[in-house]
């Protein structure tokens, strides 16, 4: 076996090229976008080269047949959040089922991440941010959501015997869009209609991109930007995420809690995208692109519809008091209306037990596990689970 540094265009095709032979005979596999990976290695499209840098391999046998492949990256901006351990990331796995070709390649990146001072790396995950392309799919081997990966059962096999750790689980988790909420919603819905009428809950239909952008940032800041490994966001960024939707997005699917004008909670979904691109393929050249807009006017006139649930949050000043609870009554009179019938939401890490909670309290259940595993390259350090939000 040998190991290629992908460094030319050959070596860029046999690492996009691996997933579909790997996948050959799993009927629920949805390949990713070329463009969507590429992106991730580009150095003029991906903003973390600024703060830290990635490298790739590719496995080949005595052929020169591509059976593995691997990255590896390490972003300075969350590699010290434990000074005393800093760690890397190895991500875009792939391999035939044999563990020493596996060990090759795990072994190849966590030598990378040593010569650049690393001592532990969590795995597989993405040098961006935790939406995509994070974590190893270990139960509820269904088809998987646009930037998350699909892996098979061995895989995990394969990463525990290497001596990887459970860091921690995400949950994916799935509910009927008409399934009747509890109650108690409906009753904190009326009351915040009583008697709350400083607060408001409305969707993103006519309101502009610079609207939604300036709610998300506002929002998102408060909310979520003080969690461990959760970076701000400017509002450029999120002035570029609204562009980026805006061409899938469904208007209908974006909601807004507002307290006197100014927003307080945000539930963002989606159009589950890979109901579309499983018919495109993984190349938007411009057959790809034509066939995508076909698939997409497709999509948008049959039922059953799927959406999936990118992000929930509540500024810290306004939890619990049930704003969540009157904003997603609000929500899913309008969702069922457009014809949405099921929701897959976006993970949920067992970090974070608050929100595990309320999806539980709507009625979701827990489809589809993830793991993000850690290795420390000390094996006589204490190994320490992801620290509970509290």
């Amino acid at each position: 076996m040998s190991l290629l540094e992908v460094s030319t265009a050959q070596h860029r095709r046999q690492f996009l090229e691996l997933p579909a032979q790997i996948y050959q005979h799993h009927p629920n596999w949805i390949s990713p976008l070329d463009n969507d990976v590429e992106a991730v290695f580009d150095t003029r499209r991906n903003p973390n080269f600024q703060h830290g840098t990635a490298t790739r391999w590719v496995l080949t046998n005595a052929q020169g047949r591509a059976i593995g492949r691997i990255a590896a990256f390490v972003n300075e901006l969350t590699a010290h959040t434990d000074p005393t351990l800093p760690t890397g990331g190895i991500g875009f796995f792939e391999c035939i089922n044999d563990q020493a070709a596996a060990n090759q390649l795990f072994g190849v990146a966590q030598e990378w991440l040593l010569t650049r001072g690393m001592q532990a790396m969590d795995g597989p995950i993405n040098f961006g941010e935790r939406d995509r392309f994070w974590g190893l799919l270990v139960s509820g081997f269904t088809e998987p959501n646009y930037g998350m990966f699909y892996h098979p059962p061995y895989y995990q096999q394969l990463f525990e015997n290497y001596g990887f750790q459970v860091y921690f689980k995400q949950y994916t988790c799935h509910r009927e869009v008409a399934e009747p909420l509890h109650p108690s919603f409906a009753r904190t819905a009326e009351r915040y209609a009583q008697e709350e009428p400083a607060y408001t809950f409305a969707h993103s239909v006519g309101r502009s991109a610079d609207q939604m952008a300036h709610d998300f940032h506002h929002v998102y800041n408060l909310a979520w930007a003080n969690h461990s490994g959760i970076n701000p966001m400017t509002l450029d960024k999120a002035h570029q995420l609204v562009r980026q939707m805006r061409p899938v997005m469904d208007t209908r699917l974006l909601w807004f809690a507002y307290h006197q004008g100014e927003p307080v909670a945000f539930f963002v979904s989606l159009p589950e995208l890979n109901q579309i691109f499983k018919h495109v393929g993984p190349r938007l050249n411009l057959g790809g692109k034509i066939r995508f807009v076909w698939e997409k006017w497709r999509y948008e006139r049959r039922q059953p519809r799927k959406m999936f649930g990118v992000i929930f949050g509540v500024v810290p000043a306004h939890q619990g008091k049930g704003v969540e609870s009157a904003m997603l009554v609000h929500a899913q009179q309008t969702l069922v209306a457009a014809g949405y019938t099921e929701i897959e939401m976006n993970w949920i890490g067992d970090f974070n037990p608050r929100m595990l909670a309320l999806t539980r309290s709507i009625g979701a259940r827990i489809s589809k596990t993830h793991v993000t595993y850690r290795k420390l390259f000390d094996p006589t350090r204490k190994f320490e689970r992801s620290a509970i939000i509290r």
